[in-house]
């Protein structure tokens, strides 16, 4: 156990940040699960829809929650997907 006032602190820091990025990361990989979902269902104007959603959550978690090229990677694969469709 910390014993300093500001280990403390930055315990509890971590405590919370680890929370958020976790809700992050969940929130994103559900978005992605919409869109391949969408994707597979064959209903282009929902994969559409769902893969701009995926891409939403993935360029706000790019550099804070996962590397900016896997969320680059990950949109690139939805799209390119989603381009197959029609």
């Amino acid at each position: 156990m910390a014993n300093h006032k500001s280990s403390k602190k930055r315990i509890l820091v971590t405590e919370k940040k680890n929370t958020v990025n976790t809700a992050r990361r969940s929130a994103v990989k559900t978005a992605v699960k919409k869109s391949v979902k969408a994707i597979e269902s064959g209903d282009k104007a929902a994969a559409v829809a769902a893969t701009r959603a995926a891409e939403s959550k993935l360029m706000k978690s790019a550099g804070k929650v996962m590397p900016k090229k896997r969320a680059s990677r990950k949109i690139s694969r939805l799209t390119k997907k989603v381009a197959k469709m029609a």
